[in-house]
């Protein structure tokens, strides 16, 4: 099994919540917040940030949280995730979409009101926890936990464990 480690970032403006539009491998595309996996050896805020300026161009000089956590297994794929989400409390610069790894094509705030249209395409464990924490702005550290089976992207049954 392999064992991904992601950071993901709230990051809010005057327009709303920041999301990311990913165009992935099988050629799919979904919204996300920005973020990506950090690399070994790597402290987490320290790769959450590296991956928010590569994703979008916006430097980040503090955080909050995590604001929330998420476990997810998928035996039929063979890995594991872990995500903490923090919230960006201080960011500088211009939105700049650039992506060295060719992910990120789009970059946009959009108003909490209209983040489940843009996240509709999302799998459950990138829509629910943000969806949840923008209507609810709980304090502190909330956990998900999902469980993936199948054996590919389109034949997945996610289900949100208690």
């Amino acid at each position: 099994m392999r064992a991904w480690l992601v950071g993901g970032a709230v990051i809010e403006g005057p327009q709303g919540v920041l999301l990311v539009q990913n165009r992935r491998r099988d050629g799919l595309v979904d919204w996300s917040p920005p973020g990506g996996v950090i690399d070994h050896g790597e402290e987490l805020l320290d790769g959450l940030a590296r991956e928010v300026v590569e994703e979008t161009g916006l430097r980040v000089h503090a955080w909050e949280g995590p604001v929330y956590e998420i476990e997810a297994v998928a035996p039929g794929l063979g890995w594991t995730l872990r995500v903490e989400a923090h919230r960006a409390t201080h960011v500088s610069g211009e939105l700049l979409v650039d992506d060295p790894d060719g992910i990120v094509v789009d970059a946009c705030y959009v108003p909490g009101a209209r983040c489940d249209v843009h996240l509709a395409n999302a799998q459950p464990w990138v829509r629910e926890p943000l969806s949840e924490w923008l209507a609810e702005r709980w304090l502190g550290t909330r956990r998900f936990s999902y469980r993936i089976d199948g054996a590919s992207r389109h034949s997945l049954e996610v289900t949100r464990l208690p």
